[in-house]
């Protein structure tokens, strides 16, 4: 995979973790390993470009690491660090992050709800909730001006609309579908990108609904 440059062998040594213990642990299923670059690691790389060098990136709901450990291995700059309230998958990424060489990404078994008030000047998330949840539990996490990167599928837009009012609500603004990676991977990721407004003030966030991730 050219996209990695010499990073393709870390890559490789993850791709490798996710068809083995990710799969054996439950948290990936066994039919996406021979898809992995392309559905799974690519998918997420993409979104790089979106992030400003430096940055402090909450992945939250980070599960087995997507995108936030690919990011980790793209992006040595980024201050990433990876939300998990799951006792198993937040174990599983610690011991990722230890074979991966990746020391100064942090593991943290918590809520997004749990960071209120990090400051981080981005989030990422990938299949985790719908819009309306999603806003309301990442903005708090993020600094005034920051931004929520959603990476979400083809019904992306329609999903914006649906939720324009409760996003707002929350505190986002400059909403927007955003495409990366033409080119790269097929499909190329297709991304919500909402700013939280730096005049919203902080909600409080009430319990997860069912219907979340688990």
């Amino acid at each position: 995979m050219e996209f990695f440059g010499a990073g393709i062998d870390r890559m490789a040594a993850y791709a490798g973790l996710l068809a083995g213990d990710g799969v054996e642990r439950g948290l990936i299923g066994p039919r996406e390993v021979p898809r992995l670059w392309e559905r799974h690691l690519l998918n997420c790389a993409v979104i790089a470009e979106l992030i400003p060098v430096g940055a402090a990136v909450d992945d939250v709901g980070s599960g087995a690491g997507l995108p936030g450990i690919v990011l980790g291995l793209c992006r040595p700059d980024l201050r990433i660090t990876l939300v998990e309230p799951l006792l198993r998958r937040s174990v599983f990424l610690d011991e990722a992050c230890a074979e991966l060489g990746l020391p100064d990404v942090t593991v943290v078994r918590q809520r997004a709800e749990d960071r209120k008030g990090a400051g981080a000047d981005v989030v990422t998330a990938r299949a985790v909730a719908p819009m309306d949840r999603l806003a309301r539990w990442c903005l708090p996490v993020l600094r005034p001006g920051g931004v929520l990167l959603a990476l979400k599928g083809a019904s992306a837009s329609d999903e914006l609309v649906e939720h324009d009012v409760a996003i707002r609500r929350a505190g986002g603004r400059d909403c927007e579908v955003v495409i990366v990676g033409t080119g790269v991977v097929d499909p190329p990721t297709t991304v919500v990108r909402v700013v939280r407004n730096p005049a919203a003030q902080d909600r409080p966030v009430r319990d997860r609904k069912k219907g979340g991730r688990s």
